[in-house]
């Protein structure tokens, strides 16, 4: 019997269209969410299951209740849920403008808790499941520039390690992704807009270095991330944590370093020489 799998934020150019393609090269039958269904990509029509578009919108409970009934109504069950969707708000963390800070947090944080309470009371009629939860290895180190965002994976992580354990009873398996630097469109999303009289004008060019970071030469191709994500959720008993991607082995180190050695690193990197 093959899989039933449920991925958020699958627009255009993000890695969630990358995840429905594998998940559906294995033989799943996969269900490749958004909020507006004509920003996701069509799917190659080789695949040996056809990948079904459907619109959800993980900062609403209706439109998530709505899908997930679809899907349960006409699969009787889901396996597999992946977390995918985020938004980022990179800028100095003093400046972000409130209404931003929430977006991301409601999108990065609260949407997972509740595709979570959505998905988990169908998983344990069966006694199963596998819940992926997108991360990122700068919700673990200090990263300038991205307060916001690292701020919003960070509580993602300890939300996936409580969960290991709050769902176990139900033999229901969850896995925290720290994702490096993976190529996809949510740097090439975000640009810096500072306000006129904003107290950092003069670091704008380090800003943007600090967005542009994630999508240089040493960024993973979606579809090798991919394959490794897909290939960990779809085992018997799946790894909870894995990290990887551009920097990913560099930040593993960073992890361990005294904190004032990476905030050293991190200054003389994304902040102009004295």
């Amino acid at each position: 019997m093959s899989r039933v799998v449920l991925v958020t934020g699958c627009s255009a150019g993000g890695i969630g269209h990358s995840l429905c393609e594998e998940f559906a090269s294995k033989g799943c039958k996969v269900y490749a969410t958004a909020r507006n269904i004509s920003k996701i990509d069509d799917f190659p029509e080789t695949l040996p299951v056809q990948v079904e578009k459907l619109e959800l919108d993980v900062n609403n409970e209706e439109s998530i209740k709505k899908a997930l009934a679809y899907i349960e109504e006409k699969e009787g069950r889901i396996d597999v849920l992946v977390n995918n969707a985020g938004v980022s708000a990179p800028g100095p963390l003093v400046e972000v403008p409130i209404d931003q800070v929430k977006n991301v947090f409601e999108t990065n944080t609260f949407a997972i808790l509740r595709m979570c309470r959505a998905v988990v009371p169908i998983m344990s009629k069966h006694k199963s499941g596998t819940i992926v939860n997108i991360g990122s290895i700068v919700g673990e180190v200090p990263t300038p520039w991205s307060g916001v965002y690292s701020s919003s994976k960070a509580a993602t992580l300890m939300i996936s390690e409580i969960l290991t354990m709050e769902l176990s009873p139900f033999n229901i398996s969850v896995v925290h992704v720290a994702p490096g630097a993976i190529k996809s469109n949510i740097a090439n999303n975000s640009r810096v807009h500072l306000a006129a009289n904003s107290l950092y004008q003069a670091f704008v060019p380090f800003i943007q270095k600090r967005i542009d970071s994630s999508q240089g030469p040493n960024s993973m191709p979606t579809k090798d991330f991919a394959r490794r994500v897909v290939g960990n959720a779809l085992r018997k008993s799946p790894k909870g944590y894995m990290t990887m991607g551009g920097h990913a082995f560099m930040f593993s180190v960073f992890k361990w370093l005294p904190r004032g050695l990476v905030f050293y690193l991190m200054l003389k990197r994304f902040f102009p020489r004295k």
